[in-house]
């Protein structure tokens, strides 16, 4: 599996309207890619303990998202999860 971000077609799959590019969904969507990347990336080098930082980061910033849709929109949050493939 290629865990390359093309941030293009991740907004056109999880966008909720035609000029929608930082909805929640799409937020998410995004950070998973990243952290999926990343994830990745630390796998190869172990010892990269900055890019560790970023990936705490990346993951907590999308933990506070699917947060605020839980409590606006919870429909919406279970369907994502179940998109991304979050949460087994």
């Amino acid at each position: 599996m290629s865990t390359v971000v093309i941030k293009p077609e991740i907004i056109a799959q999880y966008k909720t309207h035609d000029k929608d590019t930082g909805s929640s969904e799409v937020q998410i969507a995004l950070l998973t890619a990243r952290i999926n990347h990343l994830t990745e990336h630390l796998r190869a080098h172990r010892k990269d303990f900055h890019s560790r930082r970023g990936l705490l980061q990346m993951a907590s910033r999308r933990r506070k998202l699917l947060d605020y849709l839980k409590r606006h929109d919870l429909p919406k949050y279970t369907d994502i999860l179940q998109k991304l493939n979050l949460r087994k």
